[in-house]
C-alpha cells in the first residue's frame, strides 16, 4: 500500500489533527453548552449591570464595549485552553499513537491551533448570534471585521496555548496554573472598559499582556465609523494587527522550540 510522504503526509497530518478537535468539540454536548452560558452571562447580566450602574454618566453604550470584550476574551481563552489540552492527549492511548508516529511535531502544533481556532470561531458566531437577539447593533460589513479580527486573535490565543504548553509538565499543572495567566488579562486588557485615562501602571501592563491587541483590533472592527470610535479604540488597527502577528511568530517559535525539545528527551 503507498503511503504519503513528504509535504503532503504533514499536511494530511495538520488536516486530521485539526478535523479531530471540532469533531470532538461537537460530540461533547456538556462542552458546547458551557462555552456559551459563560459568554451569555458576562454580557446579559455583567453588561446590563455595568451600564445601569456606570453607563448613564457615559456618553456611549457600555453594552457594545463589554460585548467586544467578551466575544474576543472568549476566542483567546478557548484557543489557548484547547492547546494545553495537548498535554491530556499526549497522556492517552489514542494520542500516543500520533506522538509516536513519523509526523513532524511542528505538525501536530500547527494543526492544533488550526483546530482549536475552528472550534473558537463556532462559538464566536454563536456568540454573534446571541448579540444580535439582544439588540446589539450590528452591520454586516461589522460582523465581517469581527470575524476577521477573530481569526487574528485565535491565532495569538493559540501561539498563547503554546508557549504555556512548553512550560507545563502535566495536565493537573496545567489546570491549576492556567488561569493564573488568563484571569489577570480579563481585566488589564480592558474586556469590560475602555483602556483611556487608566493609571499609568496599569497602561504600561495592559501593552504587555496578548489579549489587549485583539481585543482592540476587534473594538477597530465594530467601531470602524462610529462616532464614538476615538471613546473606545486605544490604537490604529494596523498597529494592532502588528502586534498579534509579531507575537505570533515569537510565541509559536519559542513555544514550539520548547514543546518539540521537550518530546525529545521523553
Amino acid at each position: 500500500m503507498q503511503t504519503i510522504s513528504g509535504p503532503g503526509h504533514e499536511l494530511y497530518a495538520v488536516l486530521t489533527i485539526a478535523q479531530r478537535d471540532v469533531m470532538r468539540f461537537l460530540r461533547d454536548p456538556a462542552r458546547v453548552v458551557g462555552t456559551l452560558i459563560l459568554p451569555v452571562v458576562f454580557v446579559g447580566l455583567i453588561g446590563a449591570g455595568f451600564q445601569g450602574s456606570f453607563g448613564r454618566s457615559l456618553s456611549y453604550n457600555l453594552i457594545p464595549v463589554i460585548f467586544t470584550g467578551i466575544f474576543t476574551q472568549t476566542l483567546f481563552q478557548s484557543t489557548a485552553s484547547g492547546i494545553t489540552s495537548l498535554i491530556e492527549d499526549r497522556e492517552n492511548n489514542f494520542s500516543q499513537a500520533i506522538f509516536i508516529s513519523p509526523i513532524s511535531r511542528y505538525s501536530i502544533v500547527v494543526g492544533k491551533i488550526i483546530g482549536e481556532s475552528l472550534v473558537a470561531l463556532l462559538q464566536a458566531v454563536a456568540i454573534l448570534l446571541f448579540g444580535l437577539i439582544v439588540g446589539i447593533p450590528f452591520t454586516p460589513l461589522t460582523i465581517l471585521g469581527m470575524l476577521g479580527a477573530g481569526i487574528l486573535v485565535c491565532l495569538i490565543g493559540g501561539s498563547f496555548g503554546v508557549l504555556l504548553l512548553s512550560v507545563f509538565g502535566s495536565q493537573r499543572a496545567a489546570n491549576q496554573i492556567f488561569p493564573y495567566f488568563i484571569f489577570p488579562q480579563i481585566f488589564l486588557a480592558g474586556v469590560f472598559n475602555p483602556l483611556h485615562n487608566v493609571p499609568w501602571y496599569l497602561a504600561i501592563l495592559s501593552k504587555i499582556t496578548p489579549l489587549t491587541y485583539g481585543i482592540d483590533l476587534v473594538r477597530n472592527a465594530y467601531y470602524a465609523g462610529r462616532p464614538e470610535y476615538s471613546q473606545i479604540v486605544v490604537a490604529n488597527p494596523l498597529v494592532n494587527i502588528a502586534v498579534i502577528v509579531g507575537l505570533f511568530m515569537v510565541f509559536v517559535f519559542i513555544g514550539t522550540a520548547l514543546f518539540v525539545n521537550s518530546e525529545r528527551n521523553r
